[in-house]
């Protein structure tokens, strides 16, 4: 099948479905390239617990305002 018979079958899809074809595409593209994939979960960073984090901007904004700023 062509591009150009393509074309006007994937205007017709849903939304959803255009978003599938979009992720095979990439998906198939990026094997052809050796490229793997991630899959599974992918780690996302929070702030909770984050304690480190917390000192280290606390001691910069202290520093960066001054004596006068506000201590605990």
């Amino acid at each position: 099948m062509k591009l150009a018979e393509l074309l006007p079958v994937l205007h017709e899809l849903p939304r959803a479905e255009k978003f599938r074809a979009v992720q095979f595409l990439t998906a198939e593209l990026a094997q052809e390239e050796g490229a793997a994939l991630l899959s599974g979960e992918n780690p996302v960073w929070s702030p909770y617990d984050a304690v480190g984090a917390a000192h280290t901007l606390t001691q910069y904004l202290r520093e960066e305002t001054g004596p006068f700023a506000a201590r605990p």
